[in-house]
């Protein structure tokens, strides 16, 4: 029971220290109804469920903000002109509110509204930044620095480099997923043509030391990337304090739609990158394509317990974000009763892998922990009422499924299960 409590204090406190909470519910994006209320239970892929779950994934995506749904409606129904259209109002009231946007996104992160490319999301952005930028600069820079726990999407174009005879260093982490930042100035070389470290990462929610790599990175005069679709709107960015020349970031992590997002792209000193796809020429010829002028418009306006462990830096993370780990419970079974509440066992861009979480591997937690990992995210239609409950279903299911583990009762009998040598069979 003590133990109950303890892990229930520490969620409740590590959950409730991110920005303060609204009256909207994230089981309700829509204002149909609270998440509280029950509905008619249903069966999706399988999983009967009594009513919506409570949603704590906001890693993965958060509901459209209704302000921002209000917004964005009037350009599906009676400003719908192409903001590429030159010659009459219905193009000229598209682009003047696409350009709104690209001032707002641009103030957000202290840029200029001509540093701010419209893409299709962090993704997009994150491929012409590491492709674009080794591309454009292939006859004098054949080198790139990341970490081993960036987005996939990172990962996945610095391997596509690989095949096209690039070099990639892949930097671990510390066992608080924070770089080393002495080991990343000592694997810059003269032929280093990027840096790339995301801000504040996805599964676990550490935070970088963005203005050291920043400072490193000016020094050496080597671009610096960073992915900062996590950041953006819930910790302060300042692209001149951190030195970066390019920046991804994404609509739907800030309550805004999906299907939008933007790159920033530094004027002075210039970084140039090799277009990643061909057409029209819209965004300076850098991401060719109709801007979606409703999406922008969207994108614009808006413990410590036995068994129990954080993983990441507690410190260096943002308060919205809690990876735990739970000791002597099968991850699955957790996640299955855990059916009322939306949670997720890291990325949801990985979730479909039975592979642990390569970023808890880089952190050295050990396979059987990693295994065991749930991402508990929330945004600010989270309520307090939605934690408490997420809370209480929680240690429920770490309880129950701890009765049934018999490595838990030989834990509790004294036994050191690492040192027995289970027989091969």
């Amino acid at each position: 029971m003590a133990a109950s409590k303890l892990l229930a204090s520490t969620l409740r406190k590590t959950l409730t220290t991110s920005s303060s909470f609204r009256r909207f519910s994230t089981a309700a994006a829509e204002a149909v109804a609270p998440a509280s209320e029950p509905e008619d239970s249903m069966t999706i892929k399988g999983v009967k469920i009594s009513a919506r779950p409570l949603y704590l994934d906001m890693q993965a995506t958060s509901p459209v903000d209704p302000r921002v749904l209000d917004a964005m409606l009037p350009y599906y129904l009676a400003r719908y002109g192409n903001p590429h259209s030159r010659t009459h109002l219905f193009g000229w009231e598209s682009d003047q509110a696409v350009e709104t946007a690209r001032s707002q996104i641009a103030d957000l992160i202290g840029a200029s509204p001509k540093e701010i490319v419209f893409t299709s999301g962090a993704t997009e952005s994150n491929n012409i930044s590491v492709k674009g930028v080794m591309k454009f600069y292939k006859e004098k820079k054949r080198h790139v620095v990341t970490t081993q726990t960036e987005h996939k999407c990172v990962l996945d174009s610095c391997r596509h480099l690989q095949q096209e005879g690039f070099e990639v260093t892949y930097l671990p982490v510390g066992n608080d997923g924070i770089v080393d930042l002495e080991k990343l100035k000592g694997s810059i070389r003269p032929d280093t043509g990027l840096v790339s470290v995301m801000a504040v990462n996805n599964e676990i929610g550490v935070i970088q030391p963005m203005e050291e790599i920043g400072e490193i990175c000016k020094e050496l005069n080597v671009p610096f990337h960073t992915d900062a679709a996590q950041a953006l709107g819930k910790i302060p960015i300042d692209v001149d304090k951190w030195n970066v020349s390019l920046m991804s970031l994404s609509g739907h992590k800030i309550y805004g739609p999906k299907g939008v997002g933007a790159l920033y792209m530094r004027r002075r000193p210039r970084i140039r990158v090799e277009p990643q796809m061909n057409g029209g020429g819209q965004e300076r010829g850098i991401r060719s394509g109709t801007v979606p002028t409703p999406l922008v418009v969207g994108m614009g306006d808006e413990a410590k317990l036995d068994g129990v462990v954080v993983n990441g830096s507690v410190e260096r993370r943002y308060a919205g974000n809690l990876n735990l780990s739970f000791a002597y419970v099968e991850g699955e079974s957790l996640l299955m009763g855990l059916k009322d509440v939306a949670v997720s066992s890291g990325s949801a861009c990985t979730s479909a892998s039975l592979e642990p979480s390569y970023v808890l591997r880089a952190l050295g937690v050990d396979e059987d922990m990693a295994h065991t990992s749930i991402r508990f995210g929330i945004g600010s239609f989270t309520t307090e009422e939605e934690i408490d409950r997420a809370i209480e279903l929680t240690v429920q299911q770490v309880e129950k499924l701890r009765e049934m583990s018999p490595l838990y009762e030989m834990v509790k009998e004294g036994i050191d299960i690492k040192q027995i040598q289970w027989a091969q069979h």
